[in-house]
């Protein structure tokens, strides 16, 4: 029977409210399962004292290593990472970043196929790429290259012939030309920033949304839909993140509201988008193969589809109740990974 660890840096898995249903769905789907962190892996002995749960609580027990591990989250100290490296050269990892957005508009781009979605961007190393997407698109935004859940984004856009709006986390200012190369110094000192070019999604009460393709690989190794949602800033918002203060809906109400007579096609092409695109941008990486991508994208006034974003690690909402579904293709693909990939271990 397969075996599979659930790796986290927190040590109660009571305080990790996903260990429940993987340990849950594991068990009707006949597969052992059981939680741990790095400090608990003997690698002298190769076993680990993880925690498996039994008649209502979590037991420790002591296991063998197992056949795959999903790698649920970082580790938080360098022992930690020596151990995590070890494990993921002789066990297979269900999960693998996707890099940097840098990195990921860069193999898309390299990739061809999908190339007609990518939003113009730059890395932003210095002030003159900036002014010159400035001068280019009215307007633009910049945004941290390992950023997440909206933060750190700035938007600017021309006002007039030599002043700039700029808004940073809510906060506007008008600024000269020389006061916002000023500012984009300011910015690059602090930490890797990327320019891209601002596309404009919004509802009909003017509020900016973007849609989160969530899919998974199953019980075949194949991909499959496991949610697409909407998600709404609130108005005055440059960011549609739940994080920053937006809100989701589902997807029906929304493209019916906002596209009416075309919602449908343009709910089937975002079906067809999300199984092409993860498949394709499963390709691009020789050396890993994904489990889970959040895929953003937007709709624009043309109603031509934009990526924003690749995630990997989604969560989804709690309003879908779709928990139990993540944990049922992340166990699944886990099983599906044991079955077809060889362990390192040596006798």
């Amino acid at each position: 029977m397969t075996l599979i660890g659930m790796l986290h840096h927190r040590a109660d898995p009571l305080k990790v409210r996903r260990a429940y249903a993987y340990s849950v769905v594991a068990k009707a789907e006949g597969v052992n399962f059981f939680y741990f962190t790095p400090g608990q892996v003997d690698i002298k002995n190769q076993t680990i004292n993880g925690k498996i749960y039994e008649n209502g609580n979590w037991i420790e027990k002591k296991f063998p290593f197992p056949d795959v591990i999903y790698n649920a989250s970082y580790p938080l100290t360098e022992k930690g990472e020596i151990i995590v490296d070890y494990l993921s050269e002789i066990i297979p990892f269900t999960s693998h970043s996707v890099g940097d957005k840098l990195h990921v508009f860069k193999q898309i781009k390299k990739g061809k196929s999908f190339e007609q979605y990518l939003i113009p961007t730059n890395e932003l190393t210095k002030v003159n790429r900036l002014m010159k997407m400035v001068h280019l698109y009215p307007k633009v935004i910049i945004k941290p290259l390992s950023g997440h859940q909206g933060q750190g984004i700035v938007f600017i856009e021309k006002e007039g012939t030599e002043k700039y709006r700029v808004n940073e986390a809510g906060k506007i200012s008008i600024y000269k030309k020389q006061e916002l190369i000023e500012f984009a110094s300011h910015k690059i000192q602090e930490q890797e920033y990327l320019v891209q070019r601002f596309i404009s999604c919004q509802i009909k009460s003017g509020q900016v949304y973007d849609l989160r393709l969530h899919v998974q690989k199953n019980g075949e190794g194949k991909w499959v839909i496991t949610a697409i949602y909407p998600r709404v800033g609130t108005l005055g918002s440059i960011t549609s993140n739940m994080g920053s203060g937006g809100y989701t809906c589902y997807l029906d109400i929304l493209l019916k509201n906002e596209f009416e007579d075309s919602w449908f096609d343009i709910k089937k092409t975002l079906e067809h988008f999300s199984i092409s695109f993860a498949t394709h941008f499963d390709s691009l990486y020789e050396d890993v193969s994904f489990d889970e991508l959040g895929i953003d994208v937007g709709i624009d006034e043309n109603q031509k589809l934009w990526l924003f974003e690749v995630n990997w690690r989604p969560g989804a909402p709690m309003i879908f109740n779709c928990e139990l579904d993540v944990a049922r293709n992340t166990v699944l693909y886990a099983k599906y990974l044991a079955t077809n990939s060889k362990r390192n271990i040596s006798d």
